[in-house]
């Protein structure tokens, strides 16, 4: 029996690089065990900007796939889209999203207007070239006070973005010096939204023989949070372990049955996004839900982190998935 190669492609992670950064290695290290024990000869190979160098590594190698884990190269997520690139042009078979999804979706501006003009709620916003604040407006609107937040533009993982990225904005040349007083954290583009205060939900989607698998509906508690401090899932909710929010935000599947039309509503706004943009193997869409009750995305995450403690891996455990089942139903769906 002829033993397949694989390849676990990864971004290349330097030594004092953060915690956010230094988990694809733990992601790399699960994947490598699953594709063992699924039969793979793999190899790891980490990604830089020398791209000659891996081209010419790839070719050499000459994989039947490569496992795509890269989500930042030189610690930037805005070149993420280049490794599915370099496997286009090489005609290698990829795991998860194609290039333009990824560049898509990894563009939280790009993203956002593509769902606005499709007619899928996303929160309004405000860029340092140009606004979206009420519905069809563009250029010189007007803006109105209150709380927005501010994230970056391509940075995922909750890079830059902790509670006091929400902030009280008094006008627009307010919100704007706040803004271009945060793009160093915030790898260098940055936007504000408007904050939607409410609950916080995560729809993970995985490939099947049928079309997409909607998961188990996830949602973030803020637990024993005091009424003055924001409900975000910030850098320290995600990755201080040390931190009040990191034990104060736990996920939760169970739902009363009141939820139960908002749920199904999530599910068909997901798989809407999943169509939309072109989304493959996996996928996570992050949705805020106001004190109406109207569901507002605010990502879409192609490829979501496969730690065991992420929300996918925990979504897809609520299914009765275990992690190489996970692994083989993404190359499958290469």
């Amino acid at each position: 029996m002829k033993v397949m190669k694989a390849i676990v492609l990864h971004g290349e992670v330097p030594r004092e690089a953060g915690k956010d950064e230094q988990d694809v290695l733990v992601q790399v290290e699960v994947v490598s065990q699953a594709l063992s024990e699924l039969g793979y000869d793999h190899v790891i190979v980490p990604l830089s900007m020398n791209l000659t160098e891996i081209i010419v590594r790839l070719q050499a190698i000459r994989p039947a796939l490569v496992f795509n884990l890269v989500e930042s190269i030189t610690g930037q997520g805005r070149l993420i889209y280049i490794a599915p690139a370099i496997m286009d042009f090489l005609k290698i078979p990829y795991t998860g999203s194609r290039t333009e999804a990824m560049f898509l979706t990894s563009n939280k501006l790009l993203a956002k207007k593509i769902l606005q003009t499709t007619g899928i709620a996303t929160p309004p916003w405000l860029s340092l070239d140009e606004t979206c604040l009420d519905k069809g407006e563009t250029g010189t609107g007007s803006l109105s006070p209150g709380p927005y937040i501010i994230k970056s533009v391509w940075e995922n993982a909750s890079v830059g973005l902790d509670e006091d990225s929400v902030i009280l904005a008094r006008n627009r040349d307010h919100l704007r010096h706040e803004m271009v007083s945060r793009l160093g954290n915030l790898g260098g583009d940055c936007f504000a939204e408007v904050f939607i205060e409410g609950r916080e939900f995560n729809i993970s989607l995985l490939a099947g023989d049928n079309g997409p698998e909607v998961l188990p509906p996830a949602e973030i508690r803020f637990d024993e949070y005091p009424p003055d401090k924001n409900r975000v899932v910030g850098y320290r909710a995600k990755w201080d372990e040390d931190s009040f929010e990191y034990h104060h935000t736990p996920r939760r599947f169970d739902f009363p049955k009141k939820d139960e039309p908002l749920l199904r509503h999530l599910v068909e706004l997901a798989m809407r996004c999943w169509d939309l943009f072109g989304l493959r193997g996996y996928a996570r869409v992050d949705f805020r839900v106001n004190r109406a009750g109207i569901p507002w995305v605010l990502e879409i995450n192609a490829n979501p982190c496969l730690s065991p403690d992420s929300g996918f891996v925990a979504a897809a455990a609520q299914s009765g998935l275990g992690f190489n089942r996970i692994i083989e139903r993404i190359i499958k769906n290469l």
